[in-house]
């Protein structure tokens, strides 16, 4: 199987960087598989699960808060705000700044407030549903 490059980038930090055999991406209007010779493309990310695969059957995966993307025929780019290994996350941390970020949506008395609340909420129950799908895949 050919291979191609994919660069997985945070404002701070490259996260990844290699030559692999596939990477599925979480776009705006679902996941989107890339193998080498894809076609040009520029998407908006959505909070979910890269899956790095390299040569085998268990694919490394990062949690991305959203971000975008670039895809080229000999390369994939994502650029995302925060990524973090699947495996780093925990349920009941989770769970616990689920709670926490309801009570803030509570008391929050401005829009702009809750709006923001509301973003961060969205994040981490997106992390939680991911967690909970890889633990039931185990």
């Amino acid at each position: 199987m050919e291979t191609f490059s994919f660069i997985l980038v945070t404002p701070e930090k490259i996260l990844f960087q290699k030559e692999v055999s596939m990477v599925v991406i979480p776009g705006l209007e679902g996941d989107i598989g890339v193998l080498f010779n894809h076609a040009p493309l520029l998407t908006v990310l959505r909070p979910g699960v890269v899956r790095i695969y390299e040569d085998s059957d268990v694919p490394l995966r990062i949690f991305v808060d959203g971000g975008f993307s670039e895809i080229t025929p000999q390369k994939c780019t994502a650029l995302v705000t925060e990524g973090t290994s699947l495996e780093a996350l925990d349920k009941s941390i989770l769970e616990m700044e689920i709670q926490n970020l309801l009570e803030d949506l509570e008391e929050s008395k401005t829009r702009k407030g809750q709006e923001k609340v509301g973003e961060t909420l969205d994040i981490a129950r997106a992390k939680l549903i991911e967690v909970l799908t890889h633990e039931k895949l185990q």
